[in-house]
């Protein structure tokens, strides 16, 4: 039997109902929630802790650099090269200096650190008479006149040497054997030079050298400072 009357609408829910179903609704919303923020973190600490890409250059090897390369060089150069022993010239000197004696100097050093190794000239030092500047040899004999002295000459190298004595040698008072101590000047010229003084009578200047025959200005100019009159 068919109803007369229309569909009647659902009756209208309880309070209690609607209560319900709000609280269902509020709890999924939640939960759904709660795993987009879990998503969200791992997210995140995945970006923060993954590793970058890997670039060419990451992949090409570290060139030392110019600084470390400089000090390897310099260490390796420093190894490679055998250390030197500084030479030593042992000299005399002896004459008119505070402490005469026998000193150890370096190759190389010259007549007035041979002197000031001596305590230097005392106030009857003839400084003129002797080269200051000249190279010392080793076995040299330094030795300073006084003012108005005429120094010796000693011989303190072997036969044939070519080194200059310690003092100055006087032309005028020279033997044949003081004159060959003279660098440059062997027997035929030390003749020479006492048959000048002979027949011209004593050398009044250090440059009336340059007549004596056989004695250039470059040979001249080498005896100067060790030879006096």
């Amino acid at each position: 039997m068919v109803s007369d009357f229309p569909d009647r609408p659902p009756p209208p829910r309880s309070l209690v109902a609607r209560l319900g179903s709000w609280i269902e609704w509020v709890g999924l919303a939640r939960v759904l929630a709660a795993a987009v923020v879990v998503l969200a973190v791992v997210a995140g600490a995945y970006w923060l802790v993954k590793p970058p890409p890997v670039t060419t250059e990451s992949k090409l090897p570290y060139a030392p650099s110019a600084g470390a390369s400089t000090t390897t060089a310099a260490a390796t150069a420093a190894s490679a090269t055998p250390a030197t022993t500084v030479a030593v010239a042992v000299v005399h000197v002896a004459g008119a200096v505070a402490a005469p004696g026998v000193y150890r100097l370096d190759t190389g050093a010259r007549v007035i650190d041979a002197v000031h190794a001596a305590g230097g000239l005392t106030t009857e030092a003839n400084a003129d008479a002797l080269n200051l500047a000249a190279l010392l040899t080793d076995g040299q004999r330094v030795y300073v006149p006084r003012i108005g002295e005429t120094p010796p000459v000693v011989l303190s190298a072997g036969p044939g040497s070519t080194s200059a004595p310690a003092g100055p040698v006087n032309l005028n008072t020279a033997t044949a054997t003081d004159l060959e101590s003279l660098p440059g000047v062997g027997p035929a010229t030390a003749a020479t030079i006492l048959a000048h003084r002979e027949q011209h009578g004593p050398f009044a200047s250090v440059d009336d050298l340059a007549d004596v025959r056989g004695i250039g200005p470059a040979k001249l100019e080498a005896l100067r400072g060790l030879v006096t009159v």
